[in-house]
């Protein structure tokens, strides 16, 4: 398993061995002593869930509460995608940065991003299916968005490929916007969440 971090403190990357022969093939996309050792403590499940998209379809940038957050790892099971993470936490030294990597169904990469961390992404081909362990489960009332078009942070979705967009993200507020409102994570509140974590 390689492991690399992200612009935005809190994201990695992780590229599993992939094994094929004449049946397919076999990777572990999650393995906890890789994880562990990258990011200070394993990965609590609250939650596992898939997306199916069509091509150009945008969920995202989508985040929740802290505490307690939730953090997420996301790998792309068919097609592929174009995953984006974006620092939403209000202190942070990397605060409205962003980093993007593709995630497809050959090389089974997977992206974790911590709590207080917003996610996107673009599917770039029909049928894209988006897999999703998570660290709690759904709260819809914990759980906020930022329009993913949002120029001040500028995401690099594809221009040739025509978004999809639900109405929820179509219509959610700028960073901008809902830093003004208060609705952002605190990267200290951030901070104690995964000291927390790393506490046994």
């Amino acid at each position: 398993m390689k492991v690399r971090e992200l612009a935005v403190g809190g994201a990695f990357a992780f590229t599993p061995a992939v094994h094929p022969d004449e049946r397919g093939l076999f990777c572990a996309s999650y393995t906890e002593s890789a994880f562990t050792a990258a990011v200070g403590h394993p990965l609590r499940l609250g939650q596992y869930h898939n997306s199916v998209s069509r091509r150009g379809t945008v969920r995202g940038i989508h985040f929740a509460d802290v505490p307690p957050g939730q953090a997420k790892f996301v790998t792309c099971t068919r097609g592929s995608l174009l995953d984006v993470v974006v620092d939403l936490r209000v202190g942070s030294p990397t605060f409205g940065r962003w980093d993007s990597l593709v995630l497809d169904a050959v090389t089974r990469q997977g992206i974790y991003l911590a709590e207080g961390l917003g996610h996107a992404f673009m599917a770039l081909e029909d049928d894209t299916v988006a897999a999703y362990l998570c660290s709690t489960e759904y709260d819809p009332a914990a759980e906020h968005e930022i329009d993913p078009f949002d120029p001040e942070i500028g995401l690099p979705w594809p221009r040739e490929i025509t978004p999809v967009v639900s109405d929820r993200d179509r219509e959610a507020p700028t960073l901008r916007e809902a830093r003004q409102a208060g609705a952002l994570p605190d990267y200290d509140a951030c901070l104690a969440r995964y000291a927390a974590l790393r506490t046994p």
